[in-house]
């Protein structure tokens, strides 16, 4: 009995103890960069091209500090049965081709490659990449560039991996000998939204130098409610 006696207290605290647990905060997940197949570019598959108040397509330069680094051709197509490429009369889900001809700048002429320092240590050369700095809105992540192009700019037709990040694409020089001075690689990519009118929305990095890029690029908002131009 004295036994029972003992144990009744430790019984009735434990059946007093009503407050609530407090749960566990749930961490959210950073979505890791995902790997996508690279195609070809095949101008057959493309037909008549967008025409904006800048015409067919937007030109720009790409500059570092006082330095041109390159120079980009930009456009966008509808597919190859278009004669006229007219989004506000196109049927819904129709696929626009987003196409961005790169050309690296010849390599100056007082330009000298940076001398090796003594000693074992490894230094990671800078990347080599273009991409978009927006989220690629409608996009289908059908990707690519040109195969050929990249054999004769970077020694390797295999040479340039293309990942999305948060939405964003991305292709990354990762092998091959780097980009030859004065080649021209094209990347292109699809997207169901037309453009919006031209944006800084891509990026150029090679060198350790990165540059802005002005190219057509497509709204978050339907393509209804757009007013598409290049």
């Amino acid at each position: 009995m004295r036994k029972l006696l003992l144990l009744t207290p430790l019984a009735l605290a434990a059946c007093s103890d009503s407050e609530p647990r407090e749960e566990p905060t749930p961490t959210p997940t950073v979505a890791q960069p995902r790997a996508l197949a690279s195609a070809d570019f095949d101008l057959r598959t493309l037909g008549a091209r967008i025409v904006g108040p800048q015409g067919p397509q937007v030109e720009t330069v790409l500059s570092a500090g006082n330095r041109e680094i390159a120079k980009m051709v930009s456009y966008v197509a509808c597919p190859e049965e278009f004669d006229e490429c007219n989004p506000g009369e196109l049927p819904e889900g129709t696929l626009f081709t987003y196409v961005h001809e790169v050309t690296l700048a010849e390599e100056a002429a007082d330009d000298s490659s940076a001398e090796m320092t003594e000693g074992p240590e490894v230094v990671e050369s800078p990347p080599t990449l273009f991409r978009t700095t927006e989220r690629a809105h409608g996009s289908n992540f059908a990707v690519g560039y040109s195969n050929s192009q990249a054999l004769e700019a970077l020694g390797n037709e295999d040479a340039i991996s293309i990942t999305a990040d948060d939405g964003r694409l991305i292709w990354r020089v990762v092998e091959g000998d780097g980009w030859a001075p004065g080649t021209t690689i094209t990347f292109w990519w699809q997207s169901t939204q037309p453009p919006a009118g031209p944006a800084d929305a891509y990026l150029l990095e090679v060198d350790g130098n990165q540059a802005i890029a002005r190219g057509p690029f497509p709204a978050e908002e339907k393509r209804a409610e757009q007013t598409p131009a290049n």
